[in-house]
């Protein structure tokens, strides 16, 4: 049988403790500094620990997120281009990118910098987004052309839920098979 020990939780072994959650948090998911803070919130008020009440967790917390902020463990900056970079690449649209952003807790100005950082690189990367999400699910011109006037209002609303504007989505459907293949081989 294994001896139960009554050792009380004192602040400074929560905070080594959390310290500890943290680190193994990060090296697993690297997240946003807000769902780092959500994990710990939730993982330490299910915890039962003697004379530390919400409001004190919620302070250590905030104390173990700013010591990993200094060490640079968490950096929201970061996280929000490596994001937004790996988005892109999944052919997602700014409008995706920046909701995705906000979702997980991402600090706007970060969030600025970031979409301007990637319009300042391409321009047009909605449009080559879009032509990757058409590559991707064969909608508009990667449909035969026989097909593309019956499911012309089916791929532009894919289009819409994928994040693209309506002059993006209808520059793409109206393009014509040279063109999209030109473009596909180049990307």
């Amino acid at each position: 049988m294994i001896p139960i020990k009554n050792k009380k939780k004192t602040l400074e072994v929560t905070v080594d403790e959390m310290r500890n959650f943290s680190l193994v948090y990060i090296e697993k998911y690297a997240p946003s500094k807000q769902q780092l803070k959500t994990y710990l919130l939730k993982k330490y008020l299910k915890t039962k620990i003697p004379n530390i009440n919400k409001k004190n967790i919620s302070d250590l917390i905030d104390v173990v997120l700013e010591d990993l902020e200094k060490s640079k463990f968490v950096n929201d900056k970061f996280y929000s281009k490596s994001k937004a970079q790996s988005l892109i690449r999944r052919g997602s649209s700014i409008n995706k990118i920046r909701n995705y952003l906000i979702s997980k807790g991402v600090n706007d100005k970060y969030i600025t910098d970031t979409i301007d950082e990637i319009k300042d690189k391409n321009e047009d990367q909605d449009f080559f987004s879009a032509i990757k999400i058409c590559k991707k699910k064969r909608i508009g011109p990667a449909r035969v052309e026989a097909n593309r006037p019956l499911f012309y209002k089916k791929d532009i609303a894919v289009l819409a839920r994928a994040g693209f504007d309506f002059e993006i989505s209808r520059k793409v459907m109206d393009m014509t098979d040279d063109e999209y293949s030109k473009i596909i081989n180049l990307l």
